[in-house]
């Protein structure tokens, strides 16, 4: 299976989802992590696997700044040290956890799994939309598929067509009125634009418009590595320059890590109406994650490039991501082979 790539910010989860006291434990990358706070707001991500029987820490409980655990009560504080030996009273200085830089922004819980010195939080993608007090509601469901299937989803919006006609759909626009555009800005996003002019409406906007009116509408997906996705729509009325919008500008996250080779955490936002929530329950676990799950199982654990898939213009932006990680994982690569 592909390997992961290291020297990048993941997220972990959103901050809210971090209890108070106590402890959030979850797989990333294939391996099992834990994370909490200490009593001064600072998080603490580590290693969930006690260095002396290897028992899942999360089996343990919170002491304080450590976390103790459940079967011999050896105790580590946030830099992974065995702070308290319950047998002698003492530190233990031969038991140590890995522990990971971690940070807090954009409302979510990020870390880095490489290098510590290289792990810059200015590096971490811009959801800057996100830095609101705003009710919103911020979600994470796993999706039986690996993060480069879900990627490659997300960066072909021509799917809605036929997998969100019942949700998502564009009512036939994007096929007949759809203008794609792959491009990469300066700073390494990969952005892949589809723009519908003169279309018409999708289902849910229609009750905003006079009947027959035609739209301007765009779908504009930007990646950032490894796995950092965020949607850009726009509904403006038809012949106005983009000047009369039906809603305003919508832009949702769309933030992939990998649990395992073959399963992914996905972040995403919506409205905090039960509504906002049916819409995208359906969307997600109805209707992609079916399919995705269908596809991760029919692969099994052949690379995608063995499987010599049919490549179609719509595909642009997904091979685009596929390559630039490619280059990514080789450069990461020759660099620990120095």
């Amino acid at each position: 299976m592909t390997a992961f790539l290291r020297n990048a910010w993941y997220m972990a989860s959103w901050s809210h989802e971090v209890p108070d006291g106590g402890f959030l434990a979850r797989r990333f990358l294939d391996k099992p992590w834990v994370i909490w706070r200490k009593a001064d707001g600072d998080l603490v991500m580590m290693a969930d696997r006690c260095p002396h029987r290897f028992v899942p820490l999360s089996r343990g409980a919170r002491d304080g700044d450590t976390l103790r655990c459940g079967y011999h009560g050896l105790a580590f504080d946030g830099s992974g040290a065995c702070a308290h030996n319950p047998f002698t009273g003492q530190p233990l200085d031969i038991a140590r956890v890995d522990v990971l830089p971690v940070v807090e922004k954009h409302t979510g819980v990020w870390f880095w799994p490489g290098d510590a010195d290289k792990a810059d939080p200015a590096l971490i993608p811009d959801y800057a939309f996100l830095d609101h007090d705003r009710p919103l509601h911020r979600g994470h469901l796993t999706m039986d598929a690996s993060y480069e299937l879900v990627i490659d989803n997300l960066m072909d919006l021509s799917h809605a067509e036929f997998i969100h006609k019942d949700s998502f759909g564009v009512n036939g626009s994007l096929l007949s009125h759809g203008q794609h555009q792959v491009v990469q800005d300066d700073d390494g996003a990969i952005w892949n634009n589809w723009t519908m002019p003169d279309s018409t409406p999708p289902s849910w906007a229609v009750p905003m418009l006079p009947e027959g009116a035609l739209i301007d509408q765009w779908l504009h997906m930007r990646w950032q590595a490894p796995s950092c996705l965020a949607l850009f729509i726009g509904l403006a009325r038809s012949g106005t320059n983009r000047t009369e919008m039906v809603v305003p500008p919508m832009a949702d996250p769309h933030i992939l890590t990998p649990a395992t080779p073959t399963s992914t955490h996905y972040f995403y936002t919506h409205e905090p109406t039960p509504e906002a929530f049916a819409l995208l329950e359906q969307a997600f676990l109805e209707e992609d994650h079916p399919i995705l799950h269908a596809q991760q199982e029919a692969m099994g654990e052949t690379d995608f490039w063995d499987m010599r898939p049919v490549i179609l213009p719509s595909d642009a932006g997904a091979i685009r991501v596929r390559r630039r990680m490619m280059q990514l994982r080789r450069a990461e690569a020759g660099v620990a082979e120095q």
